[in-house]
């Protein structure tokens, strides 16, 4: 098992056993993503982070880990404000970038922008999502909340809720809980559903798999909610969105059917789907999930760059 020198696009580029080796060593970093111990795996290294789409989670977290390894950090979060607005392309943009750096993380609109960057970059690139395809370190940080919250992956009913079309997050957890043999639950209207090879693949490969399109049928047998925002940037056509908004919100009412110790998680940013009112109770993982990407993130950037085995 070796990481060293590795492009991280998808979370197919990882096996069960490195997810849990990445998730083992992230556990070791939590003391320094919250700051009470000091490590300085990565002093002397940079990262570039290259976001040509928003972010604010996956940006800030990235740079946080790589800082609070000892590193330094440079990149651009508003591409209009470097080359690419005259008109550089992709390709050049990565080859200036590694002239100045150990490491990339990047997120890029266009599905498949990641696997390329990789082609051309000779340092390392970890994909911080690409359009509607993958999201590897989210991914990795869900399985880590999970087992963090709940104690283990494979023993838990998941629902992933709301837009599995168009959710690159789903599309990646759908495939790694798939790895561990989980039971999942698709709840999302039929426009909205899993795409047909996603659901095959994870078929394939073990995962017990169901459908729905009301989430109050099933919340009582459920172990873990994870709720995706429905992607308005996605949709090709403004009425098909218009349909779909709103249609799924998780509130008081809702979580007194559920489970007493049920989690609910969500990559956020959220919009209407998980009530404010809900933030204040135990079962609200999501922004535990969010501080989670720090050490997720600081192990996976050491890993890569040989700083711990």
């Amino acid at each position: 098992m070796t990481f060293v020198g590795r492009d991280i696009v998808s979370i197919k580029d990882l096996s069960k056993e490195e997810i849990l080796h990445v998730l083992d060593r992230a556990e070791d970093m939590v003391p320094a993503a919250r700051g009470t111990e000091q490590n300085t795996l990565m002093q002397g290294k940079i990262m570039a982070s290259l976001f040509f789409e928003p972010s604010t989670r996956t940006r800030l977290s990235f740079e946080t880990a790589m800082k609070r390894l000892g590193g330094g950090v440079v990149g651009f979060a508003q591409p209009d404000a470097t080359s690419l607005k005259k008109g550089e392309t992709l390709a050049d943009t990565i080859r200036t970038a590694e002239q100045y750096c150990d490491i990339i993380a990047m997120r890029h609109p266009q599905e498949g922008s990641a696997r390329l960057a990789a082609e051309f970059a000779q340092v390392p690139v970890i994909n911080g999502g690409d359009g509607a395809g993958h999201h590897p370190t989210q991914c990795l940080l869900d399985l880590f909340t999970i087992r963090k919250e709940k104690g283990s992956i494979s023993d838990n009913r998941v629902a992933l809720i709301g837009d599995l079309k168009y959710g690159r997050t789903v599309h990646s957890l759908a495939y790694a809980l798939s790895l561990f043999q989980a039971d999942i639950v698709f709840i999302a209207p039929q426009q909205l559903q899993m795409p047909s090879e996603v659901v095959e693949e994870c078929q394939e490969m073990g995962a017990r798999i169901s459908f729905e399109t009301q989430l109050e049928t099933v919340i009582d047998d459920l172990d873990v909610l994870y709720v995706t925002r429905i992607q308005k940037e996605r949709f090709p056509d403004p009425e098909e969105y218009n349909k779909v908004v709103g249609i799924y919100k998780v509130d008081l009412p809702l979580l007194e059917m559920a489970k007493e110790d049920v989690i609910v998680m969500h990559p956020l940013p959220r919009v209407y789907e998980i009530d404010s009112q809900v933030d204040g109770r135990p079962q609200a993982a999501y922004f535990r999930q969010a501080f989670n990407g720090v050490p997720v993130r600081m192990a996976l950037i050491s890993l890569v760059l040989g700083g711990i085995k």
